[in-house]
């Protein structure tokens, strides 16, 4: 079941740079390396309800549901909005600063790093179609391995998220000398933001 090509696939998907890697960087970038550990873990549990979906067959549903799938897609691309402009703020709370910055509770920096892997419908299905090729065959185990599956997903997701944040808390003071380049970093970032809410609002279910 846990096969060389699952591990393979799994970990070209999980470095593929997407919106918890950029959510990671920003935090390991703006306030160091227990933020962008916070950051992870957030990411990291906000896999579960997907994983939970995909097992229960409630992905699917949402699959077959346009109404369910645009709701939870429109909340996601709002919220991906939201976070553009905070790091366009200045005083927002991902924006970056070349002086003393205020540090956010690990709480609050995993909780917002959980709702942008919650609000994004395409998960669930992703699950339901990544997985089940990996499986025995047997019916008997389907659920178990799902998990198994999962599981060994999110720990890579995990162990990948935390080394792009520590790489990012590494070039912290190099990079955040500069006023410019933090005025430029901000406004990328927050670019790159509303491009993800961009590619999601065309999703289709």
């Amino acid at each position: 079941m846990i096969s060389l090509q699952f591990l393979i696939t799994a970990f070209v998907v999980v470095l593929a740079p997407g919106t918890g890697v950029l959510y990671t960087l920003a935090l390991g970038l703006g306030q160091g390396r227990r933020a962008a550990i916070c950051a992870a873990i957030g990411c990291t549990f906000g896999i579960v309800p997907h994983l939970v979906a995909a097992t229960l067959g409630l992905a699917a549903v949402l699959h077959t549901s346009a109404v369910l799938f645009q709701t939870v897609k429109i909340a996601g691309v709002l919220y991906l909005l939201y976070l553009a402009w905070q790091m366009l703020k200045t005083d927002g709370a991902l924006s970056f600063s070349s002086g003393p910055t205020t540090r956010d509770p690990g709480l609050r920096i995993a909780k917002r790093g959980a709702l942008i892997n919650i609000l994004n419908p395409k998960l669930s299905v992703f699950f339901l179609a990544l997985l089940p090729p990996f499986l025995s065959g047997v019916p008997e185990t389907a659920t178990q391995e799902m998990v198994v599956l999962g599981l060994i997903f999110m720990a890579m997701t995990f162990a990948v998220f935390v080394l792009y944040g520590l790489f990012a808390a590494q070039a912290r003071n190099l990079i955040l000398g500069s006023d410019t380049v933090v005025k430029w970093l901000n406004r990328s970032f927050a670019g790159l933001f509303a491009a993800l809410a961009a590619r999601l609002a065309m999703e289709r279910a």
